[in-house]
């Protein structure tokens, strides 16, 4: 971890922003970027928690480098809202060299703004809600099987209280 690099406010976690869209002016302040993933990790982890404050990536891009992502990593050739990328620490590393990266989440700015009018949902909320959903994988959780969505389905839904955000899981739309 670079020991220099100046505290926000001496967080529990460091946030590395890279503004890699052509829209930079709709993306988040960093201030809720950074409140939204806090938040998620005062949800119990699967792992040991690390004396050091931990450090996420947010990479906010256009379609096209989420498409090449999702391609690349998923198999699946269209731009998604928020790719997940756990940090795996290298078999050799030594016990004194152990990083607290958590690793990086990888979001979609016209996905974004694209699903939020479609769900009829305000735009920051659509974005914390991606947020805390992309962190709770990095801590190991997942939506493979239905009791793991269950889980943590739940565990967005509470965080998302938190801020005043209703279940993003129930429909705003008015079906005739």
């Amino acid at each position: 971890m670079d020991t220099d690099k100046p505290p926000l406010c001496n967080p529990p976690l460091w946030l590395d922003l890279q503004l890699a869209t052509d829209q930079p002016e709709l993306c988040p302040s960093e201030e809720d970027l950074l409140a939204w993933c806090v938040l998620a990790l005062d949800m119990p982890t699967t792992d040991e928690p690390s004396n050091e404050a931990p450090e996420v990536t947010v990479r906010i891009v256009d379609k096209e480098e989420s498409q090449q992502l999702n391609n690349d990593y998923r198999g699946k050739n269209q731009p998604t809202n928020v790719l997940s990328f756990p940090f795996e620490h290298p078999i050799d590393l030594p016990a004194e060299a152990e990083l607290s990266l958590l690793g990086d989440l990888v979001i979609c700015l016209p996905k974004v703004i694209a699903e939020a009018a479609e769900q009829q949902k305000p735009v920051l909320n659509h974005w914390a809600h991606l947020v805390i959903h992309g962190m709770l994988h990095l801590q190991g959780y997942d939506h493979e099987t239905d009791q793991e969505a269950e889980l943590m389905e739940s565990l967005e839904i509470k965080l998302l209280a938190k801020l005043g955000i209703s279940n993003p899981y129930i429909s705003n739309t008015n079906a005739g």
